[in-house]
């Protein structure tokens, strides 16, 4: 018989947050890790803050969905940066993840507004191969 998927029971249970939201979680947590500059450590040495794993996942969500980030994440029930707390706690209680003594759910509060982060700071990057050329602003 199949061992049951730890995150898929915790998300049939908790139910505020789409399971992609907690898969997500997961894979923003290498892009936390390289920002905080702690990707050749390990073990506890690689642990990340809550400051510093939304700063990654910002970083990746600007990366997959651009300034259609915010709303994507409305669309998982996340609509503001506790939520990710939330999740994450819920993650910590299951033992998925790890938190040191230091670390709170307040970590997570009043981190960044969506809108600002997401839609007035957006800046589309086009390839070089598409005839990209530097903004007037890029210029030295």
């Amino acid at each position: 018989m199949k061992e049951p998927d730890p995150v898929r029971s915790i998300w049939k249970k908790d139910g505020r947050y789409k399971l992609e939201a907690y898969q997500f979680l997961f894979d923003s947590l290498d892009q936390a890790v390289r920002l905080a500059g702690r990707d050749k450590a390990e073990g506890n040495e690689r642990h990340v803050t809550g400051q510093e794993l939304l700063a990654g996942m910002r970083e990746h969500a600007l990366n997959l969905f651009g300034p259609l980030a915010a709303q994507v994440w409305r669309s998982w029930g996340v609509h503001e940066t506790l939520d990710w707390g939330k999740i994450v706690f819920l993650l910590v209680e299951a033992k998925l993840l790890n938190r040191q003594e230091e670390d709170t759910i307040e970590d997570f509060r009043d981190g960044f507004d969506f809108d600002t982060a997401f839609v007035d700071g957006y800046r589309p990057v086009l390839p070089p191969e598409l005839g990209a050329r530097p903004q007037p602003d890029d210029e030295a």
